[in-house]
């Protein structure tokens, strides 16, 4: 076992780019990340092959299901399935933590 202490917020600064994703934690799929997202930029659709969720540690981000939109602020969470056709759109420069299980 190891311990470690980390400031969420400070990890994955985009230092000029649209997009950084830090893995921390990762297992048979199963993976703790911290996703740096640039204003109005767009995580284009995918689908996950895990149960998700996704805390926003800063800014404002939208997750499009199909016919469905979440507006998520700072200290927001949604949680969903497997299998579900998502797409991620940066209202402001946001960082999220993401939890596959």
């Amino acid at each position: 076992m190891f311990y470690n202490v980390v400031k969420a917020k400070d990890l994955a600064d985009l230092d000029g780019k649209e997009l950084k994703k830090e893995t921390l934690m990762e297992d048979n799929g199963n993976c703790l990340s911290i996703v740096a997202l640039k204003k109005d930029k767009i995580i284009d659709t995918h689908i996950s092959t895990k149960d998700a969720a996704v805390y926003v540690l800063d800014g404002e981000i939208e997750i499009h299901f199909d016919a469905e939109k979440f507006t998520l602020d700072k200290g927001e969470m949604i949680m969903f399935k497997k299998d579900k056709e998502h797409k991620v759109f940066a209202k402001k420069d946001s960082k999220f933590l993401l939890i596959k299980i």
